[in-house]
């Protein structure tokens, strides 16, 4: 592991969303091994970093939780532009937009523009979502069958790991294979890609599903992040205005995903994480 002051990966820009810091899904131990080996100029922070209705619920915050706020925290301190962009399950954080914490920026939705021109607009997604919309109890009901649905799977993953077998998300394979979930996906990022349209820029980073992706829709550019509960994926854009998916579910072992596709490429050494550097 690459100690705070080596970090292997020199970005221009990074986006992280769904963190849900506050529950027992959150990644925290591999997002602050991410965070330790990445620099950027600027890092977006694009909703649901802190889960404020599993937290009305049942508090749970253990010390990882806290190193990464402390990490972030530290990042701005040292020169990195923090921008907060807040969610459905953080919308307190909502009342503070256009306020500063720390040296972290919160907005309730942001432009970014790229080295090679492309302005993408910035939004976490929750807007989009009929469900948090029209029906937010149907939201809560079902946040809390996704957080037993999770709580399963790492019972699983613990009886899969002790016979030597990877990772395997059953929330993630559930969402891929029901008609309707991958229906959901479909409509949500149409809906998106078509308010970026109204909005003149090139392109959208948002979060909120869970799915991340880069792809055009009808010439619009739709990028998604991902999320740190499943995926353990970050959107990141190089110095020449290239983005990326890193997908860090291998745990230190990245691996990219070209722009226009959905599958990730795996690197097959450790050490060729160097070679993603500019």
């Amino acid at each position: 592991m690459e100690s705070d002051n080596t970090p292997v990966l020199h970005m221009r820009t990074v986006w992280i969303s769904d963190l849900h810091l506050g529950t027992p899904g959150c990644q925290a131990e591999a997002l602050l091994d991410f965070l330790r080996d990445v620099e950027c100029e600027t890092l977006y922070l694009v909703g649901d970093i802190i889960d404020g209705w599993q937290l009305r619920r049942s508090w749970y915050w253990p010390q990882a939780h806290n190193d990464v706020v402390q990490k972030l925290l530290r990042k701005a301190r040292k020169g990195t532009r923090v921008i907060f962009v807040p969610g459905n399950h953080d919308e307190f954080a909502r009342k503070y937009v256009e306020h500063s914490f720390g040296g972290v920026e919160v907005m309730d939705e942001a432009i970014h523009t790229t080295a090679d021109g492309k302005r993408l607009w910035i939004t976490h997604g929750d807007l989009f979502d009929g469900v948090i919309q029209c029906a937010k109890w149907l939201a809560y009901v079902g946040d809390v069958a996704y957080e037993t649905t999770l709580k399963v799977n790492r019972h699983f993953n613990r009886f899969r790991a002790k016979l030597g077998m990877p990772y395997w998300s059953l929330s993630k394979y559930l969402k891929l294979k029901v008609k309707r979930a991958v229906s959901f996906i479909s409509d949500f990022e149409e809906a998106v890609a078509r308010e970026a349209r109204k909005r003149g820029v090139d392109g959208v980073v948002c979060g909120h599903i869970h799915h991340a992706e880069i792809r055009d829709i009808d010439g619009v550019l739709y990028c998604n992040d991902g999320d740190w509960v499943e995926s353990l994926t970050a959107l990141v854009e190089h110095h020449d205005g290239r983005l990326e998916i890193l997908d860090f579910s291998e745990r230190l072992l990245l691996q990219p995903m070209r722009q226009g596709s959905t599958r990730p490429v795996a690197l097959p050494e450790p050490q060729a994480a160097a070679m993603l550097v500019d």
